[in-house]
């Protein structure tokens, strides 16, 4: 029986159908539902038709797949938890496309990143700090393969960061600062918890880091990395002069990156500003990637069977 899951990112909307537990339909659309209105606590009207647009979109390929609207499990994350129009938000939805949102709270999403990162085979004995940046939230899980030790979400994503901080491009020094400053501030709690767990390894789900990957395979290799991998290396050093690169050069000079995509070519900037906090903060050595984030943890919590 087929199974599809639909994550409603601030920035991205994420559409997985498995058969069987294998994969059938991938596919991931820009919606940025959350530009212009996140840091105000509102979906913008121009946002909800392009929620609209992808969504009707997902909606004739499950028709093309046999799986009623209603049947697929379609997750809200951080801009729709938090907006004041997300009852309204959430009626449309259900009007024009027959989806029904759930909107899920910081914690859950926690914890269907973690099912998501531990099924894709990145966790072992090691204690690590999982980092998932979303457009509007980032999840930290301090965990091994066998449990959860601590984790939350924080309204700190990488579209909140760009309206709040990138307000030249290239980005300047003193906006660098004023975020490392925020990310003090902010993360004071991870702070704690990193010092009780001790991470020897960060674990980075999907997003910023899969471009980084990306970056690194066409940078090394000339090429993609392959489809079907799950789980990658990232060696600090690499990470390091990808930084580099992205904080001195401007939209379109990112794009001239090989590896670099249209969708992350702005919010990358903001994105490995917090990789690099959390790195150099706590004293970690080791990058491992997982491709698998929310929607695979969703499949794999709610479908064991199926997706194992």
């Amino acid at each position: 029986m087929k199974q599809a899951v639909i994550d409603l990112g601030t920035n991205t909307f994420h559409l997985v159908i498995t058969d069987a537990g294998q994969t059938v339909f991938r596919e991931s659309r820009p919606a940025k539902i959350g530009k212009a209105g996140i840091n105000q606590g509102v979906i913008a009207d121009d946002a909800i038709e392009r929620a609209l647009t992808v969504l009707r979109y997902f909606r004739e390929v499950l028709d093309q797949h046999g799986i009623p609207a209603e049947q697929a499990v379609t997750i809200g994350t951080s801009a729709i938890r938090n907006a004041g129009n997300q009852a309204a938000f959430i009626e449309r939805v259900r009007q024009e496309t027959g989806l029904v949102i759930r909107a899920i709270s910081g914690d859950e999403e926690a914890g269907y990143i973690y099912a998501g990162v531990k099924a894709a085979g990145t966790l072992d004995d090691q204690m690590a700090l999982v980092v998932d940046i979303g457009g509007g939230s980032v999840e930290f899980i301090l965990c091994t393969q066998q449990r959860i030790y601590w984790k939350q979400s924080f309204e700190i994503g990488g579209q909140r960061l760009m309206e709040r901080f990138m307000d030249t491009d290239p980005i300047s020094a003193t906006a660098v600062n004023r975020m490392n400053r925020y990310f003090q501030e902010q993360l004071l709690p991870l702070t704690n918890a990193v010092h009780q767990y001790d991470p020897t390894v960060l674990v980075g789900s999907s997003g910023s880091f899969d471009t980084l990957v990306d970056m690194q395979f066409m940078h090394e290799k000339g090429q993609w990395p392959e489809a079907g991998q799950t789980v990658f290396t990232l060696p600090i050093e690499t990470f390091h002069r990808f930084y580099e690169q992205l904080l001195t050069r401007n939209h379109d000079e990112r794009m001239q990156l090989p590896g670099m995509i249209e969708l992350r070519v702005d919010m990358i900037v903001v994105g490995v500003c917090l990789i690099d906090y959390l790195l150099r903060t706590y004293g970690i050595q080791q990058i491992r990637v997982s491709t698998y984030s929310l929607k695979e943890g969703v499949l794999a919590e709610l479908f064991p069977t199926k997706s194992e």
